[in-house]
């Protein structure tokens, strides 16, 4: 865990801890997706006081802090996306009193505690929401994003939304469409309205003052649209990316310029960073869903010290495969746009298919390929989140239709899966029932081929992947060069990607082989190897030339 400063009280007494205010620089972040992490209570899904039974696995991984997705009360629509009271637990998940025992427990564990924040829409329950539909005159009329039908009764424009179809929805009491860019029960909020953006900060000091360390900021480019609604134009076919969307979505074939990513989103952020600012060591990591603009939008929202500390695009959360060339464009295109701003890096989260199958299913040493390239994660330049389950290589799970939960996978079943298969139960004991996420029957089914990957399998076996992000975390908390450092890369070839962290007096050379095939690479003298005890990598050096073996890495200090 990152150091918290000493400072000397005035009666010259024991000194007082300071909390480091930079805590958030270079932390691993461990997501948790509360449905599917443990059910205490046995009625198949997973609830705070289960998070709270588990939190020493986390601890023992070497974490810095936790982010918990979505608890608050909800229809579940979009299983808590869909917020319909901002300052309650959902009972299935437990009670704040619940909530405030995992902060207390994950404080004395050492671990910070940050939040999932949906502020840029709410769910069609809200209070908000049904006083806003109401009328056209009443006080939170204004709240969401209204607009009147075109003359032939069809939507103001052609937003599309990312769950498929229009971005709007009829509302026969207003006689107005209003705007979703999710599901129609999740209505955007209007944060052209100084009072929305008001009660929105109010929420957050809420959760602060309950001890929460920082935030988790849903779709954070998502806040604002363009008041002339303009309609967004079209992408040419070359142009599509489909990483925020799948293949079969036509919300790809548009440039999202009117309807996300709005230059007013900048002056909110200030705002929020303020509040933040009010607190010792409070934190936030934006998630940015932006094809075309990812990159240049988390160096805007990060810019300085007076916005988001950081943010997350989906440069490594697409289908495209990780590469070394990928791997050295996209941080040296971030050091170009944002060499003031940090990003959060991640591989897998609860929104996209694992990527223990969208990558390493093709290797031919799995395990192997899976350890190499969470050592690589745990090395780059800028902060870093793991995914429950990632830890244990968890692959996705292929659910049969009626086994479907997700209404984006229901609706474009088959050719897009959706997003079930990433958010089956944690596997915890192979011995027991569920694999002892719960004595019920879950709310998604335990995949049989997960068993064997269970903590319990793993544990205390030197050459489970679990034990290597056990020893991968605990040297990278000893390296303020891997935390915190800068990166500059090395030329290399094929499947090798090659960097150096700097930080003060201490400079490490990272070097990784993400092929199936033995490689080299001269490096000149001045290199030392650093060890890893148990690593189990292949690779040496000998005479300035460092020698990989297939999915091998090898680290070195540079004199």
């Amino acid at each position: 865990m990152q150091a918290a400063m000493h400072i000397q009280n005035r009666e010259g007494a024991e000194p007082a801890v300071e909390p480091d205010r930079d805590w958030w620089r270079g932390a691993v972040i461990y997501q948790i997706y509360p449905r599917s992490f443990q059910d205490s209570d046995g009625d198949g899904i997973g609830d705070l006081r289960g998070i709270l039974t588990r939190l020493p696995h986390i601890a023992s991984l070497g974490a810095d802090a936790i982010w918990i997705s979505p608890f608050f009360r909800s229809p579940m629509a979009d299983f808590g996306y869909d917020v319909s009271d901002y300052r309650d637990v959902e009972p299935m998940f437990g009670t704040l009193d619940d909530f405030d025992a995992v902060v207390a427990e994950a404080h004395r564990l050492g671990l910070k505690v940050m939040i999932d924040l949906v502020l840029s829409h709410t769910s069609d329950a809200h209070p908000w929401f049904r006083e806003s539909r109401g009328s056209r005159d009443n006080p939170k009329s204004d709240w969401y994003v209204w607009a009147d039908a075109k003359p032939d009764g069809t939507p103001p424009n052609n937003w599309l939304s990312i769950f498929g179809g229009s971005a709007w929805a009829w509302d026969a009491r207003r006689q107005q469409y209003y705007m979703h860019n999710f599901l129609a029960e999740q209505p955007d909020l209007n944060f052209h309205n100084s009072e929305v953006q008001d009660a929105l900060l109010d929420v957050t000091r809420f959760w602060l003052e309950r001890g929460v360390d920082g935030f988790r900021l849903d779709t954070i480019n998502f806040y604002f649209h363009s008041q002339g609604l303009e309609d967004n134009p079209a992408l040419a076919p070359e142009s599509r990316d489909y990483s925020t969307a799948p293949a079969v979505n036509p919300y790809n074939w548009q440039d999202h310029i009117y309807d996300k990513s709005r230059p007013e989103n900048v002056a909110f952020l200030t705002r929020f960073r303020a509040l933040l600012d009010e607190y010792p060591a409070a934190a936030a990591v934006g998630e940015v869903g932006d094809a075309q603009r990812g990159l240049q939008i988390v160096a805007d929202y990060t810019a300085g010290s007076d916005r988001v500390h950081m943010c997350y695009s989906f440069d490594f959360l697409s289908p495209d495969k990780i590469s070394a060339e990928r791997v050295r464009t996209v941080l040296e295109e971030f050091d170009r746009v944002a060499s003031d701003g940090w990003s959060c890096w991640a591989f897998s989260n609860h929104d996209v298919m694992r990527h223990a199958s969208r990558w390493a299913a093709s290797e031919w040493d799995r395990t192997a390929y899976l350890k190499v390239i969470s050592a690589l994660l745990m090395s780059l330049r800028g902060s870093v989140c793991i995914y429950q389950g990632e830890e244990l290589g968890l692959p996705e799970a292929d659910l049969a239709f009626e086994d479907l939960r997700d209404p984006y996978g229901i609706r474009f079943w088959p050719e897009f899966k959706g997003r079930d298969g990433c958010r089956t139960p944690m596997v915890w004991d192979s011995h027991q029932p569920n694999a002892g996420f719960s004595p019920a029957r879950p709310w998604l089914p335990v995949p049989a081929e997960h068993l064997t990957m269970a903590v319990n399998t793993q544990a205390d076996d030197d050459n489970s992947l679990l034990e290597h992000y056990r020893r991968m975390l605990a040297f990278r908390a000893a390296h303020p060069a891997l935390i915190k450092g800068s990166i500059t890369f090395n030329d290399a070839q094929g499947d090798v990607v090659v960097f150096t962290r700097r930080h003060g007096n201490e400079q490490i050379l990272c070097a990784f082989n993400l092929g199936g095939n033995d490689a080299a690479l001269e490096l000149g003298d001045g290199v030392s190897p650093v060890s890893i005890p148990g690593h189990g990598f292949s690779g040496t050096s000998a005479g300035g030339t460092i020698k990989l073996g297939a999915y091998g890495a090898w680290f070195g200090r540079i004199a």
